[in-house]
């Protein structure tokens, strides 16, 4: 396993600035975003030059590439189509998914010059309220044919680049648990190229193991978001992890933190994923609001970096 960065907590920077200081604070790997408007990649433009300017950058920056990233824009391939997504693309619901899955097939062949063989993203979806059965009893079954719809020739055409689609399991997306992404793994009838991009903290908010997460879906993790999450317990009893308001608020019945900070055991989490074989990059994304951008990653490769397994358990000696 190696050790990367989620690029977002070093967007205060410019980006052979980012890369340096990614590099001095003990990362390895870099995860790059691609939607519009981010300050570091211009999709289109990286696609013009083959990803020639940024293999450069991450070369003289002695930084691999763990995968590429489109949240934003393949959250419109299911929605939901209100206010919520306007600003990522505007016109009707029609043209948003068009345009997600248009960002989604071009992060693909970016990542295909760049040898990552890895896009993270979400599919969306109509609704998240329709986790629970009313008043339409059956609504999140009716989303199923949307997300084949919209996801299987994805897959295809990513499966044809020798890129896989890393699916994060998140609040607000078609699969949200260990359940509903298992069912999505059946609804594209075991499509080779959907992945997952295991994220704890995220699971923590459905209240999922995440180690029961890797047990069933090992094979299909090819990428890690190294982020913690925390029930504060002067919260516990008066809100939940549906809780509102401003992430830093006090009080706040959940929120997420660097890896070592919260509640998770990181010891178990990398234990399961090295027993289920995977070798890749743990992608620190730090959204915790508690500490600044730089104290935060520090912190997290502190508890991280001793941590990592790299050789294969061997049979029994004992």
């Amino acid at each position: 396993m190696k050790l990367g960065v989620c690029a977002q907590a070093l967007f205060d920077l410019p980006f052979d600035a980012a890369l340096r200081q990614a590099r001095a604070l003990g990362f390895t790997a870099i995860e790059l975003p691609v939607h519009v408007g981010n300050p570091f990649v211009d999709l289109d433009a990286a696609l013009a030059d083959r990803g020639a300017s940024l293999r450069r950058a991450l070369r003289e920056a002695d930084l691999t590439l763990s995968a590429l990233s489109v949240h934003q824009e393949s959250q419109l391939l299911l929605g939901p189509y209100g206010d919520d997504t306007a600003h990522q693309h505007a016109g009707s619901p029609a043209e948003r998914a068009a345009f997600g899955a248009e960002r989604v097939l071009k992060a693909a062949e970016l990542a295909r010059y760049l040898d990552v063989g890895v896009v993270c993203g979400f599919t969306g979806c109509a609704g998240w309220s329709r986790t629970f059965p009313w008043p339409m009893a059956d609504g999140w079954a009716r989303m199923e044919t949307a997300f084949t719809d919209a996801v299987r020739p994805l897959l295809d055409a990513l499966h044809a680049r020798g890129v896989v689609f890393a699916l994060e399991c998140h609040p607000n997306q078609f699969a949200y648990d260990l359940e509903t992404a298992q069912r999505a793994v059946l609804l594209v009838d075991d499509h080779p190229a959907l992945a997952f991009n295991l994220d704890p903290g995220n699971l923590a908010y459905a209240e999922v193991d995440p180690c029961a997460f890797i047990e069933a879906l090992g094979p299909r993790i090819a990428h890690v978001h190294a982020k913690d999450a925390e029930r504060p317990l002067t919260a516990r009893g008066r809100s939940g992890t549906l809780a509102q308001g401003a992430w830093d608020r006090p009080g706040r019945g959940f929120r997420f933190r660097v890896p070592g900070w919260g509640d998770l055991d990181w010891r178990r989490i990398l234990t399961s994923l090295h027993v289920a074989g995977f070798t890749g990059v743990l992608s620190v994304e730090h959204e915790d609001p508690t500490m600044s951008r730089r104290e935060g990653l520090i912190q997290a490769v502190r508890h991280l970096s001793p941590l990592l397994l790299s050789e294969r358990p061997e049979a029994r000696w004992w």
